[in-house]
């Protein structure tokens, strides 16, 4: 099974994810990930959405957002052409003496300590999914209290991201 990872603009409607997250579950297709965010322009969302499936149920999922009532338009976000990222906050259980070798591995990955308590530290890391799951894997020693994943949020490179002329989108 293929991952695609599509960029969806809509208008920032009452009900507009509800109807993109209803497409999928009537077709019973998964969300891998989703993120929706406010854009430059005043109205708009866009919507980041992660598939997985053959060729054909991913091309049908990217056909029929289209046709959507409140979508203004599909991107698929391609490696290599888009930048894509994740947010992760972890609350790990450690002892004082286990925190030295820990700030190492945060300082490898350029994470942040956000919060820190006599049992436990708070991180912050931001980056593609890859090395989200790696900084994960080497926390396999410790006990992870608390996780959570934003989902990733993406754009393609270059002048295309920015919407076009608000009287166009009106």
């Amino acid at each position: 099974m293929k991952k695609k990872v599509l960029s969806i603009l809509v208008e920032n409607t009452s009900g507009v994810l509800s109807r993109v997250a209803g497409l999928f579950s009537r077709r019973g297709y998964n969300i891998d990930s989703l993120t929706v965010g406010e854009t430059e322009v005043s109205g708009y969302s866009r919507m980041t959405v992660v598939a997985r499936g053959d060729d054909q149920i991913l091309e049908q999922i990217e056909k029929q957002l289209a046709k959507l009532e409140d979508v203004r338009e599909v991107r698929e976000l391609v490696d290599g052409h888009a930048v894509c990222r994740e947010l992760v906050l972890i609350t790990i259980g450690v002892t004082p003496e286990e925190r030295p070798a820990l700030v190492s591995v945060v300082d490898i990955f350029r994470a942040n300590i956000v919060d820190v308590e006599i049992d436990s530290v708070m991180i912050e890391l931001t980056g593609n999914q890859s090395k989200i799951n790696a900084f994960i894997r080497l926390l396999d020693g410790y006990e992870i209290k608390e996780m959570v994943r934003t989902g990733i949020a993406g754009l393609s490179r270059g002048a295309q991201n920015g919407l076009a002329d608000e009287e166009e989108m009106e």
